[in-house]
């Protein structure tokens, strides 16, 4: 259990360091004070959130041992784990509409992607998640759990409420249904359709040097949206049984940590824009220890 816990440890860290390294660049370095690094900025930031929501309190079960939570603290958890994650669904949507912007019109990229317009976007993603969340929560406090007080687990999402709870859950499924079925599908489409009028214009460009330069500035935001997704359907969409549930939650956990890890590995090490912000801000800081 030691080494379980060092090892989850070591990744939670690892996720606050490098999104909160991507956070600090991005809003010191003048030459990153673009849209893209603008959104860039609030995904990393997300990320820290999402994996404070899970990983803090299952570093503390696995010290104590106690594998447990209280049915009002797992409400809290699922909360802020589904407004966090439906920012994000909505986050990867704009980013997927500023990379349109800038491939397809680049022209008017910035008269289109003002400050203005990407503050209220981002202010959006925000609101719209937290809204949607508080609702699914308010549709759980109508339950009553008569079986335990506490759950068996150091992870909390809705399949765990409803699983112990003794009053009829439909009007929670038809939220379900309505929230990930035509809100879920809305934010799908705007997150894949720009790549259809931005793989078209690509496949426009003559020169070879100019699809690739072109494609190099979404293969990183693609490969995020494809790791997000495929999570989401492997928890939510893959049908779920006695003998699953277990790996259901194991894969839950690990997505939850796994997976904000990963989006600043992808963005970093492939732009060479950060690399080149990383090494300025070492440069500045040699120069300060430098002049004491």
């Amino acid at each position: 259990m030691n080494g379980l816990f060092v090892f989850f440890l070591l990744i939670y860290l690892m996720t606050l360091i490098t999104n909160l390294l991507i956070f600090f660049l991005v809003l010191t370095d003048y030459n990153l004070h673009n849209p893209m690094y603008f959104f860039l900025a609030n995904l990393a930031f997300l990320d820290m959130s999402y994996s404070s929501v899970t990983a803090p309190r299952m570093l503390f079960d696995l010290v104590t041992k106690s594998r447990s939570i209280s049915i009002p603290a797992c409400i809290a958890q699922v909360f802020f784990y589904i407004s966090l994650a439906i920012s994000e669904t909505l986050l990867l949507s704009a980013m997927s509409y500023d990379r349109y912007i800038a491939i397809c019109h680049p022209l008017h990229y910035t008269l289109i992607m003002s400050w203005r317009v990407c503050t209220r976007m981002a202010s959006l993603v925000w609101v719209v998640g937290w809204s949607v969340s508080l609702v699914h929560t308010l549709f759980l406090l109508r339950l009553s759990f008569c079986r335990t007080s506490s759950i068996h687990s150091f992870f909390c999402d809705l399949p765990h409420l409803y699983q112990i709870t003794c009053t009829d859950t439909f009007i929670n499924m038809v939220v379900v249904f309505v929230a990930g079925g035509g809100f879920g599908l809305g934010v799908v489409l705007m997150t894949f359709l720009p790549y259809v009028y931005i793989l078209r214009t690509i496949l426009r460009i003559r020169s070879k040097t100019g699809k690739r330069k072109a494609f190099s500035t979404c293969t990183s935001h693609l490969t995020v949206v494809f790791i997000f997704y495929g999570s989401i359907i492997f928890i939510y969409l893959v049908p779920s049984s006695i003998n699953m549930f277990n790996l259901y939650k194991l894969f839950s956990v690990t997505s939850a940590l796994i997976n904000p890890l990963l989006n600043p590995l992808i963005y970093s090490l492939r732009n060479k824009d950060l690399m080149e912000a990383l090494l300025r801000s070492y440069y500045h800081l040699k120069l300060f220890q430098a002049s004491f």
